[in-house]
């Protein structure tokens, strides 16, 4: 038997295998304790504008605060650690390093509770929900400002000294030849940064919310307690499929960037 038989075989075996396991589970699944589990009809039909109006439009709307302000967080930190003053630098390695060595949680809950605790009740504006977002920006600016970082020492050095030679000064050069071509490589990775927001808003829900101030997970978690579905994970898969509706579209977005990318260089 050749090489190429030998891979075509195993690459049978293995499909063979697949359809052995897949017709086993249809066989042994108890298909009514799934389905009353996890797929009850009032489940969808009777909470599904909650779900979009109020818990998808929610999730977006922290999403873009929480991205917003961590991408001109993570600007300016990206100045400090390049700046020619070693305290800027210094100050900015130790942000960077702190934030993506602490849990997202961990900062969401310092800001929410520990900061109010400290300052004598005080929080910043937004109330839990705001704090909760400080601490998604926090966050999400340490990994931005190496994913920056990053782009701009990929921009050719030739780019800024014919900048200069032209008679630009460095930060006339770095906002106007260096940082545009930097934010451009680092596209899919700041869409994969969005990406995960988009999940880590899932966090927020330890800081307590009003109702109409519930994202996705929130939203599940009291229509598991309560609603149409109580006692049954229907609304986890709802949200779970909402999830799925946002992400994906990003992800392929991504890929679709990062191909285009290998193909212009």
């Amino acid at each position: 038997m050749t090489r190429t038989q030998r891979q075509r075989a195993v690459r049978l075996a293995l499909y063979a295998l697949f359809v052995l396991l897949a017709v086993v589970f249809v066989l042994v699944a108890d298909w009514e304790a799934i389905s009353t589990s996890f797929f009850v009809p009032e489940g969808f039909t009777e909470t599904w504008q909650d779900f979009v109006l109020i818990g998808a439009r929610n999730t977006i709307l922290y999403t873009v605060i929480a991205f917003a302000g961590g991408f001109v967080l993570a600007l300016v930190l990206v100045l400090m650690k390049l700046a020619p003053v070693a305290p800027f630098r210094w100050v900015a390695t130790a942000y960077i390093e702190l934030f993506r060595g602490l849990p997202a949680l961990v900062v969401i809950l310092f800001m929410a509770l520990g900061v109010p605790i400290a300052f004598d009740g005080w929080r910043p504006p937004g109330g839990t929900i705001g704090a909760g977002l400080v601490g998604l920006m926090l966050v999400a600016g340490a990994y931005m400002a190496e994913t920056i970082r990053a782009g701009i020492e990929a921009v050719p050095k030739g780019q800024t000294e014919a900048a200069r030679s032209l008679g630009m000064n460095g930060g006339w050069t770095m906002a106007t030849v260096v940082m545009p071509q930097a934010l451009r490589i680092v596209i899919p990775p700041l869409t994969n940064e969005l990406v995960i927001l988009i999940k880590d808003t899932s966090l927020l829900f330890v800081v307590g919310m009003a109702a109409n101030e519930r994202e996705l997970t929130t939203l599940a978690r009291d229509f598991m307690a309560s609603g149409p579905s109580a006692g049954t994970a229907t609304s986890l898969i709802f949200v779970s499929v909402l999830y799925l509706a946002i992400t994906l579209p990003l992800t392929r977005v991504v890929a679709w960037l990062e191909r285009r990318q290998r193909r212009s260089r």
